[in-house]
């Protein structure tokens, strides 16, 4: 039994299987899954675990070269997108895109992180760097 760590069996699997340039998605509740994208739910009532909690915890174990996110977030949730710009490694490119555009860049991730979160563009397209 882990005593540490992410501790959630298919999310731990999921980020152990991350490569360089693969692209890893949290997003808030209401994110549609593409066709083919693993989905991770993790989900279990309204605002738990939060968006902010669960980027938190991935960047703790992550190589993250790259994020992007939706332009919306710049103005619908500006305080929460702050946050999580704070909770990215120092230096790392930040590209904006439409909402849409967002969404058909996820067809290509390798998952996506469901969290409870229920504050609208609070999604994040994470680009896994590499270790050396």
């Amino acid at each position: 039994m882990l005593k540490t760590g992410i501790l959630h069996p298919q999310l731990a699997r999921v980020m152990a299987e991350l490569r360089h340039m693969d692209l890893l998605v949290i997003g808030d509740a209401g994110l549609p899954i593409p066709k083919g994208v693993e989905r991770v739910d993790l989900g279990w009532k309204p605002g738990s675990p939060s968006y902010l909690e669960v980027l938190e915890e991935i960047e703790k174990y992550m190589v993250t070269e790259k994020a992007i996110f939706a332009e919306e977030a710049l103005t619908v949730s500006p305080g929460l997108h702050e946050k999580a710009l704070g909770l990215l490694p120092e230096g790392i490119p930040v590209e904006y895109v439409p909402h849409t555009d967002l969404k058909k860049i996820t067809e290509g991730a390798k998952a996506i992180i469901l969290t409870g979160e229920f504050t609208g563009y609070t999604n994040v397209v994470l680009v896994s760097g590499c270790a050396y």
